[in-house]
């Protein structure tokens, strides 16, 4: 019997195909069929939809009820229902140390927003900025508008730059303290008052706003992936900034944490999705209207809409129980 997964077969070609299950479970593993599972745009669109290594198999975000466990697991129990990083498919086969079990009461749909979260988690594990602080998020994009609710939810005092008129009412929906058009450059109240900016946009004028905003030794963390050139912006614009105004400038890698905890190092990608899956469970992430459930069938239509950015919401969620 065959399973299902999408795959990108050519450029703009997204399709439903059929996929050998698993032959073997692994004494350490788990499996079971897929629940749900969440499109990340950005990545999707760039690395596999418009790519050009076909077939690609995109998908990182995944629910699946366990039906098998191996014989050295001890932790997951059949009929369990796990998060894990799984791909666009019916069934799912993963490490036992590589999922988390949802805390009780989570829907699955929306248990899968957890893998988004644990983007800008990494930030949260290694910013100088401290609770109370002041940070701006810039682009309120599936990553930016999760970011802001990281911060909020962490104690900070959260601004968010948007331009997108309803991505900006989102936000300000969601309780932020301040949300702007563009950045205000020009209010003394704002400028030089910022001690971390997440730049999740992959514009590079928006980094180079940020670097304008941030207070002296603030942080500017480049979260989203610069995918395209948007402006004839250059170089010594942005080092021109960062040198009068003492810029910290990294990189927003998420992978900069490691897999899992250890005596030395408490904070990992994992104990990021436990966090996210708590805020989630306690319902503190504004996800109301910002969803749609949708039939991995249509994929094709479904990956057009995010590349031409029509529908609504923010986040599109692949519902694997609509398969016969």
């Amino acid at each position: 019997m065959s399973e299902w997964a999408i795959a990108v077969t050519a450029r703009e070609q997204a399709e439903l195909v059929a996929i050998e299950p698993p032959s073997e479970l692994g004494r350490t593993q788990v499996r079971g069929h897929t629940l749900y599972t969440l499109i990340s745009p950005g990545t999707e669109l760039a690395w596999a939809y418009t790519g050009s290594q076909f077939p690609a198999y995109p998908g990182y975000s995944a629910v699946f009820r366990v039906e098998e466990t191996g014989p050295d697991v001890s932790n997951i129990a059949v009929g369990d229902l796990v998060f894990s990083m799984g791909r666009h498919q019916s069934i799912q086969q993963h490490e036992a140390s590589r999922v988390v079990p949802l805390p009780e009461g989570l829907p699955p749909e929306d248990a899968v927003i957890a893998r988004l979260m644990g983007v800008t988690m990494t930030t949260l594990m290694t910013t100088t900025a401290r609770p109370g602080d002041r940070v701006m998020v810039m682009g309120a994009g599936p990553v930016g508008y999760l970011g802001a609710q990281n911060l909020r939810l962490a104690a900070y005092d959260v601004i968010v730059v948007e331009p997108n008129d309803a991505r900006r009412e989102m936000a300000a929906r969601s309780g932020v303290c301040a949300t702007f058009a563009r950045a205000p450059l020009d209010d003394s109240a704002w400028k030089g008052t910022i001690a971390l900016a997440l730049e999740c946009s992959g514009h590079e004028g928006a980094a180079l706003d940020a670097c304008r905003m941030v207070r002296k030794r603030g942080e500017v963390v480049l979260v989203g992936t610069p995918w395209r050139q948007h402006t004839n912006l250059t170089a010594h614009e942005l080092t021109h900034t960062i040198f009068h105004n003492y810029v910290v400038l990294r990189s927003g890698w998420e992978w900069e944490v490691p897999m899992d905890a250890g005596d030395f190092r408490p904070h990992s990608i994992f104990t990021g999705f436990c966090q996210a899956l708590r805020w989630l469970q306690q319902g503190l992430v504004p996800l109301a209207g910002l969803t749609r459930q949708l039939d991995p069938r249509n994929a094709q239509a479904i990956y057009q809409d995010l590349l031409h950015q029509r529908g609504e919401g923010l986040y599109a969620i692949l519902d694997w129980g609509q398969l016969p």
